[in-house]
């Protein structure tokens, strides 16, 4: 790895460092204004009176982010949960929480991504017949409309009118596991609502990526040296289209954790996304800065990934340099 490579991630990562500092910052300051008195009477709130004194409930909002920051480093303390699980450790309501946001989003990754590339390649090597026509129109509707809105129709015509799936994702203690055909009959729905835009969007960027290609000169030199359409195709065309495609879909893969809130919450998924809406709605403070620096996290390691990929994947783009 050069050394101008080095310094550039080095300089990234210090930058998102910066970022995920300024947004605990702002989340906490402003989530910990809104927080009101509680009240602290009787024997059973010892224990809550305690952890609060110690986290310095009692001392202004500036001493508490220190001391907060303070126990992350030290201890990777990130508080304490005061509504949703009384006075569990947020990092282990999160890690219980983990599994089934991972395993929805990597399902609907793992289906969207080829069929989203294959519809694009379609499109592209039909440019401007009935069936290119015909699958943009369709790509449209899918980025137009909001992935929530698939949701609810999913759950009224396939789930409610025709009974075919359940409303609902199915607990682990009901369905036996996660990686039974009862949980994953359960998820075929929130899995397609997430799937949809996903889709959409790499049969669009594949499609304006391979036509650019396949009208590019070396497509004409490629052909004159022998070489018949479907191989020029593939071993020119298709390659070169990929340099744009493949990091989006390295960064698809790491922040498949942090697309589906709402539809975790419409199809009753116990996971991450849920989580994060039930601290909002009980203020639940300490648990909702954690799920936001999660998803901040998730997020700025997928641009981090993105950017170094471009030069794993062409040794023409040199990373760091001018």
């Amino acid at each position: 790895m050069r050394n101008s490579t080095v310094k550039y991630v080095i300089k990234r990562v210090l930058l998102a460092l910066m970022t995920a500092f300024i947004i605990m910052f702002i989340s906490f300051v402003f989530i910990k204004m809104l927080e009101p008195e509680v009240p602290m009477l009787g024997t059973e709130a010892q224990n809550e009176m305690a952890r609060r004194e110690a986290l310095g409930y009692n001392k202004p909002i500036l001493v508490q982010f220190g001391i907060y920051l303070r126990n992350i480093i030290t201890s990777w303390d990130w508080g304490t949960s005061w509504e949703i699980s009384y006075l569990t450790p947020v990092t282990e309501i999160i890690v219980k929480r983990l599994p089934p946001t991972v395993i929805l989003n990597v399902y609907s990754a793992l289906f969207s991504l080829p069929l989203g590339i294959v519809l694009g390649v379609i499109a592209a090597l039909r440019k401007n017949t009935w069936l290119d026509h015909t699958i943009s129109t369709v790509v449209m509707l899918f980025v137009s409309v909001p992935s929530f809105v698939y949701a609810f129709l999913l759950q009224y015509i396939v789930g409610f009118r025709l009974g075919w799936l359940p409303l609902i994702v199915s607990s682990v203690a009901d369905s036996g596991g996660w990686f039974t055909w009862v949980m994953f009959k359960s998820m075929i729905m929130p899995i397609l609502s997430l799937s949809f835009g996903i889709i959409a969007g790499y049969a669009r960027l594949t499609r304006a990526e391979l036509v650019e290609s396949l009208t590019s000169d070396y497509m004409l030199l490629a052909r004159t040296k022998g070489l018949n359409k479907t191989q020029a195709t593939v071993r020119h065309a298709l390659k070169n289209a990929m340099v744009p495609i493949l990091p989006s879909i390295v960064a698809s893969f790491l922040s498949v954790l942090g697309g589906s809130m709402i539809i975790e919450k419409i199809f009753a998924v116990n996971g991450i996304g849920g989580l994060m809406i039930s601290a909002i709605n009980s203020r639940d403070y300490d648990v909702f800065v954690a799920t936001t620096m999660f998803y901040t996290i998730i997020g700025l390691l997928a641009n981090i990934v993105v950017d170094l990929s471009y030069g794993f994947l062409d040794p023409r783009i040199r990373i760091g340099e001018r």
